[in-house]
């Protein structure tokens, strides 16, 4: 994803929308796949067996990824000043930019993974069969490929971070309507608004830490944002397996859920302004 960011200037949401579209692939082909797996075998076998296809599909494709090429000189002969040129590392992980960034994408992340991980558990709650359950994590994987295309596209015209705080209030609004309802077309129908936004703004963070920091430390500071919405995707499912033991019931993961995403709407409209102005030196 990083190295996306340097291949493109123009409509650059949209290539590194394109790009994370693998992400929306997976919940459609692994999911009915995993499914299949544990009732064959055991829960043990399938993860053994996805995980050994994730290599075998992951390690050649490694070695197809190119750097970026340099930044072209100027017609005046002088070297290009590279975007946050300066700027070291340190100095952009204590930034204001950065915590808005990392806090904005941790609580997007804790917001929707409690559902995404539960949603199947929470449907057969509902008199959901197994299988039909599972179908619909394969319905938000689908409509994340869609989610992704309309979201880049959109932040490219309008801007990523109106696009963004737009997309964090749709999955603040989506996550709390799950609560009313008990039917598979209804969760299939949630689903495709649900995959769509959460598929459509994971990608708007690492243009936006590029647009904000520049491409020399770009690795370095998305990595960092990646690593907190790493510990909100993990706080999310832990959540909502300790509410579900102590209450044997998910209300109160959506209704937290839903106040979390809500906050990353507050979070995202606090962005300052972009950095080219604030962040690189004079």
């Amino acid at each position: 994803i990083a190295l996306t960011t340097g291949w493109f200037d123009t409509n650059r949401s949209l290539a590194v929308s394109l790009v994370s579209a693998g992400m929306g692939v997976a919940p459609m082909t692994i999911s009915p796949f995993a499914r299949w797996l544990i009732s064959a075998y055991d829960w043990r076998t399938a993860m053994f067996d996805i995980g050994i296809t994730a290599w075998v599909l992951l390690l050649p494709a490694v070695l197809l990824v190119r750097q970026p090429p340099k930044p072209v000189m100027a017609d005046t002969g002088s070297a290009p000043v590279a975007e946050g040129a300066g700027l070291t590392v340190g100095k952009a992980l204590r930034s204001p930019q950065f915590i808005v960034l990392g806090l904005t994408f941790f609580a997007c992340c804790a917001a929707h993974s409690g559902p995404i991980f539960h949603m199947v558990s929470y449907a057969m709650l509902c008199g959901v069969a197994p299988m039909a359950a599972v179908s619909i994590y394969s319905v938000e994987g689908l409509a994340g490929l869609g989610g992704r295309l309309f979201y880049g596209v959109l932040a490219d015209r309008l801007g990523v971070k109106p696009v963004l705080i737009a997309g964090l209030a749709i999955q603040a609004i989506v996550i709390a309507a799950y609560l009313s309802i008990s039917r598979l077309e209804q969760f299939y129908m949630l689903a495709v608004i649900f995959g769509a936004t959460y598929g459509g703004v994971m990608p708007l963070y690492a243009v936006l830490a590029r647009e904000y920091f520049g491409q020399r430390i770009l690795g370095t500071v998305f990595g960092a944002a990646t690593m907190l919405s790493s510990l909100g995707m993990a706080l999310g499912p832990l959540a909502g397996g300790m509410v579900f033991d102590a209450y044997a019931n998910y209300s109160w993961l959506f209704i937290g859920s839903a106040l979390i995403g809500l906050g990353a709407v507050g979070i995202a409209i606090a962005f300052p302004p972009l950095p080219r102005r604030e962040l690189q030196p004079a």
